[in-house]
């Protein structure tokens, strides 16, 4: 196979296969199916494209070649079973060309999916697993990574809420104005579940995944020009705020780069600009929430010249409304190092220890990486050298576990 060929095949897949499998999933209604036709259409692609040339628009072809692959196995199989005839006769009386079934959509089907994999009929688990798996395309053993659990664990959930769907004939469809409301949370928290699988991977040598958070912030975009609500532009806001960074967080050498010590003139001005209009109109809804409490701490940051300027009396006050709202572990240990920082490090360990006192964020390394930077800024060595080796122990994502270990070889003795 042209070496070439091969390359752009496997760009497309990294980059339009679960768009395509989307569509599938839509045209399809099964989610089995579709995945077996997106794996069909790409062997096809391998085969014909280094004899036919390359398509002008290779996803709409893909999306055409899976569908046509899909009624041909159910052809098949349909010898056996007359209800598979009629679903492929049904399946092939709809095709309206060979681009419209890719082009031609009311809305974008990954929005269409996200909304079906988040059905409340789902739990809460299984809407999350289901749409890192469908929609971003991250395996059961990325996801397991990400949240703690085992792959089988996963495996099943996945399973268990894909036949749930097809069961309960749950509709592929972006809800109706007034549904959604009420079918929004899921949504938000997927959605932002995703962009931190991207700028903030898991586990591997990369630190970040762009493909993932640029995915979610396109789903941002849709999802606010579909339902402008408050913590819609919010999350939208939060997201784009932390994006603005992505150029600033590593350097050259791929070491990760604390907020404190990152070139601001690296920061995209651009996202700032949209990120804080946007926080600036949710808050003067008055309806506001998390989403956008967080985008606020995020836009003071992004709005000081320097990490000095900082205004972090301000920030320890937006964390207090937070904790109000969603109260957790991870948000009052986020308060905690703003108070080390307004109001000094001896400040912070004793909200840090109360925490970790009661039994939570034992097994998070960012908490006991954040107990060491505040030992090690009172010159505590012993203690500092504990809580990063606890922090090491803990980490999963390489490019952390660098920065942990230069922190623990840097400490004197």
């Amino acid at each position: 196979m042209n070496p070439d060929i091969q390359s752009l095949v496997a760009t497309i897949y990294r980059t339009e296969s679960r768009r395509v499998l989307a569509t599938l999933i839509r045209l399809l209604g099964d989610f089995e199916l579709a995945e077996e036709a997106l794996h069909d259409a790409f062997a096809a692609a391998v085969q014909q494209w280094p004899r036919e040339g390359v398509p002008a628009n290779p996803r709409a072809w893909l999306v055409s070649t899976g569908r046509f692959k899909a009624i041909d196995s159910i052809r098949r199989r349909a010898r056996f079973d007359s209800v598979l005839a009629e679903l492929a006769n049904t399946l092939e009386s709809e095709v309206a060309g060979p681009d419209a079934a890719a082009e031609e959509v009311v809305e974008d089907d990954r929005l269409r999916l996200i909304f079906t994999c988040c059905h409340p009929a789902l739990s809460g688990d299984a809407q999350i697993a289901l749409t890192l798996r469908e929609v971003c395309g991250l395996t059961t053993e990325e996801i397991a990574r990400a949240f703690l659990v085992s792959p089988t664990t996963v495996a099943q959930r996945i399973v268990r809420a894909k036949a749930k769907i097809r069961d309960a004939r749950i509709p592929y469809q972006v809800p109706g104005r007034a549904e959604l409301p009420e079918r929004l949370g899921p949504v938000l928290q997927t959605i932002y579940l995703v962009f931190n699988e991207g700028y903030l991977a898991s586990s591997g040598a990369d630190l970040m995944r762009c493909d993932l958070s640029a995915e979610a912030i396109r789903l941002g975009r849709l999802l606010a020009d579909l339902l402008p609500e408050p913590e819609v532009c919010g999350l939208l806001a939060l997201m784009l705020l932390q994006e603005s960074r992505r150029a600033a967080r590593v350097s050259a050498a791929g070491d990760l780069i604390l907020l404190e010590d990152q070139d601001r003139s690296l920061w995209n001005r651009e996202q700032i600009a949209e990120g804080v209009a946007l926080v600036e109109r949710a808050l003067s809804s008055g309806r506001f929430g998390a989403y956008t409490l967080q985008a606020a701490i995020a836009a003071v940051h992004a709005e000081a010249e320097d990490a000095a300027a900082t205004d972090w009396a301000q920030i320890v006050g937006l964390y207090d409304v937070l904790m109000r709202i969603v109260p957790s572990p991870v948000v009052e240990l986020n308060r905690a190092v703003a108070v080390a920082m307004r109001d000094g490090p001896e400040a912070g360990l004793t909200l840090i220890d109360a925490i970790l006192d009661r039994g939570e964020l034992q097994n998070y390394h960012l908490a006991h990486a954040a107990r060491a930077e505040l030992y090690q800024r009172l010159a505590r060595t012993a203690e500092a050298r504990a809580a990063y080796a606890q922090a090491l122990a803990l980490a999963r994502q390489d490019t952390e576990r660098r920065f942990l270990e230069k922190r623990l070889d840097a400490l004197p003795g």
